[in-house]
């Protein structure tokens, strides 16, 4: 790595949550400063640096330096002490005090401070209170300093160093000198690697309780990340044992200590012990004995007949249900908790309409709900009725994680329907029955062929195949669906047939296209042609056309896609860079968690309407709403021309266009080609390969995710 030393003249920008920072520092014997970028935590203007890192050309402000490593260089000289303190940049030290400091300490002064701060009450003018008042500027001051030269002592990189120091404020090097594995149960994105590396350079012994607990603990989160609610022992011992260079043997005890101190949960299954994190045990068995409770109480008297209900809906909404339609309504009037599913195309927002026209007549409150704004807003689109998200219906409070709504504090309503049930994770089932009163009825409606939560568990698969809840499977496809190419042709991939792409492009004009591209580069240049001419003139507003693709990283992902589709849907210059991205008014953008003080959820997308670049905030229209961010909030938006098929669940949009190439191996599955193509209405493109296309119709891996809920359902 390449190594500066200077003094920061200036700091242009500096995210006090992140530690992101842009600055000027000034070399000796070198005129014009250089630009240096990085989460530099606890910097100040007039102090001196050594960085350690790599020149980049960034194509907009030119060189670069990107720093990874640096600290702190305090003066060791009597003048550089002198300059140093009389900088005013310790509170409580003026110019006049400092030389006085200086005078009596001389090249110790800044060790006094820092190791012998009751020395200073020695120099005229400073007693007990004024000796407390430096002492806690320097260590306010210097806190971030210690905490940052521990860890890059450690070999912990400038960004881990900040996203450490950012979770644990002032009680990181406690943390890290006493309990540095609380970063991997806390943070598990840095990982057990990190805090093992500290704790042994501490001296800890490899066979540590503490070590093989936290290791265990992370062998758990990294199995939640990947959907699991529970691993079986043998295989956490194993992956324990390769993660940390002990046998499999020597986890026994600290499983023993991780359960009796409450923070994993064990039970036996048929195979092997299962291992649960705590949290995720009482979620499922919680919505276990809650659907069980709810079950057990009287249904509600139905008082309508099928003719009555023919003509109420018919009255209403001017729709004559079918047959299977009427079967389903008449069934789930007389049930406590019901699942409603079925493919594209098969009348499931149709029977949501006819319920709430029905429920509406027998003047029983009915709560509409979906996991995502997006998909709530079509829910209540469609129906015509207020829809909510169920975080905002259950009163989730982001600050402290909790939910108001619960067992003790209910939901008021007599049905609680839950649109897009498949996306519904497990710890959000399980505060979602809890909040519902026992003597209300619970209506789910999914499709459980798309992608399963982007949380642990497979709530939805789990609840139908315990046999415990009455399933309604709508199989019908209705006359007008079996015309559309995307109806018939997500059929076909739900039940692993490969459809017939060429008898699509026969045609004049289709509803659906494959166009076979092998090479990644030739795939982002057809979907960059596709969406900045072939289809703009059919689908002019820049939110009808969504490009979706399976991963972030790539040539084909989202990263790479944005930067290109802005680049020739928005070519206008200006606009403002924060953290590597460039918004412009125009651009297409994504919220990317809940904000309820904005009333903006996670996987909204709504249009740059201004960028202030003299206020450092920009502007964003939801259809029609402007919200403001200023630019510390600016990480909750992301650039929405290409976004992830697990983002898009929840919405439709007029135009999809999804790429499919071989470099997105690891997450090529049935579900997720599925998931892809019904998000279209009107226009389904696949830019691919044929091999990649055949990898996902042949993967159909959804039910590895291990979970119990069935288990506990049915028993």
């Amino acid at each position: 790595m390449i190594v500066l030393k200077g003094i920061i003249e200036r700091l242009t920008y500096q995210n006090p949550d992140n530690h992101y920072t842009i600055a000027k520092l000034k070399m000796a014997k070198i005129n014009d400063p250089v630009t240096i970028v990085g989460r530099l935590a606890g910097v100040f203007e007039g102090e001196s640096l050594e960085v350690s890192g790599k020149w980049s050309a960034h194509p907009k402000y030119g060189d670069q330096f990107k720093v990874e490593m640096y600290k702190v260089i305090l003066p060791a000289t009597v003048s550089g002490i002198r300059k140093y303190l009389g900088s005013g940049i310790i509170k409580g030290i003026g110019k006049s005090l400092a030389d006085k400091i200086v005078d009596r300490f001389e090249e110790k002064t800044l060790e006094i401070i820092e190791n012998e701060p009751d020395q200073l009450k020695s120099v005229y003018g400073i007693g007990n209170a004024k000796k407390n008042i430096i002492t806690e500027a320097w260590n306010k001051h210097h806190a971030v300093r210690r905490v940052m030269q521990f860890l890059q002592e450690n070999e912990v990189g400038v960004y881990h160093a900040s996203t450490i120091l950012q979770a644990y404020g002032s009680e990181t090097l406690n943390i890290l000198k006493h309990d540095p594995y609380l970063i991997a149960r806390d943070i598990p994105g840095l990982g057990f690697a990190l805090a093992d590396r500290i704790a042994l350079r501490s001296g800890m012994s490899k066979e540590d309780e503490n070590r093989l607990k936290a290791c265990l603990v992370c062998g758990l989160l990294f199995a939640e990340q990947d959907g699991h609610v529970y691993q079986f022992k043998q295989d956490l011992f194993a992956a324990s044992a390769k993660l940390s260079g002990v046998a499999p043997d020597k986890f026994e005890p600290a499983l023993e200590a991780l359960v009796h101190e409450g923070e994993i949960k064990t039970e036996r299954g048929e195979e092997d012990i299962r291992v649960y994190p705590a949290r995720l045990f009482r979620a499922e068995s919680g919505i276990a004995s809650r659907m069980k409770a709810v079950l057990s109480m009287k249904t509600r008297a139905c008082r309508l007949g099928k003719e009555e209900i023919l003509e109420t809906v018919l009255t209403k909404l001017a729709v004559k249900l079918s047959e299977e339609q009427l079967d389903v309504v008449t069934h789930v009037l007389d049930e406590k908790i019901v699942v409603i599913t079925g493919g594209p195309g098969t009348g499931k927002t149709t029977l949501v309409r006819a319920l709430c026209e029905i429920f509406r007549r027998l003047d029983q409150k009915a709560v509409l709900s979906a996991p995502t704004g997006r998909a709530a807003r079509r829910l209540s689109e469609v129906t015509g009725q207020k829809a909510f998200t169920l975080h905002k219906l259950l009163g989730f409070d982001q600050e402290n994680q909790t939910f108001e709504k619960n067992y003790a504090n209910p939901l008021d309503l007599d049905v609680f329907v839950v649109d897009e049930a498949s996306m519904v994770d497990t710890l959000l089932m399980y505060h979602l029955i809890e909040a519902m009163p026992a003597t209300a009825s619970l209506i789910l409606v999914g499709d459980t062929f798309q992608l399963p939560s982007v949380g642990p568990g497979n709530v939805l698969s789990d609840i139908i195949e315990s046999k415990r809840i009455k399933v309604f499977s709508l199989t019908r496809v209705f006359r007008q669906a079996e015309e559309s190419p995307i109806v018939m042709y997500a059929h076909s991939i739900r039940n692993g047939e490969m459809p017939d792409f060429h008898k699509a492009a026969a045609g004049s004009l289709s509803e659906f296209y494959f166009i076979e591209k092998n090479r990644p580069d030739k795939v982002v240049e057809t979907i960059l042609e596709l969406c900045s001419k072939r289809i703009q003139h059919a689908f002019p507003h820049i939110d009808e056309i969504q490009v979706l693709t399976p991963m972030h990283r790539g040539e084909a992902g989202t990263i790479n896609l944005n930067q290109q589709l802005q680049n020739v849907l928005n070519p206008a210059p200006g606009g403002m860079e924060v953290r590597g991205i460039l918004f412009k008014t125009g651009d297409k953008v994504m919220h990317l968690k809940n904000n309820y003080e904005k009333e903006v959820f996670n996987g909204d997308i709504g249009l740059v309407a201004e960028v202030v670049k003299s206020e450092n905030k920009v502007l964003v229209d939801y259809d029609g709403r402007i919200v403001e961010y200023d630019i510390l909030e600016l990480d909750e938006l992301a650039l929405a021309y290409a976004i992830s098929v697990h983002k898009s669940q929840g919405s439709e949009y007029s135009a999809i266009v999804i790429a499919l190439t071989t470099a997105h191996f690891p997450l090529l599955q049935r579900n997720l080609l599925y998931t892809a193509m019904t998000r279209g209405k009107r226009l389904v493109i696949i830019v691919g390969s044929s091999k990649a296309l055949e990898t996902a119709l042949g993967n159909n891996k959804t039910v590895l995710r291990l979970t119990g809920l069935k288990e506990k359902l049915a028993g």
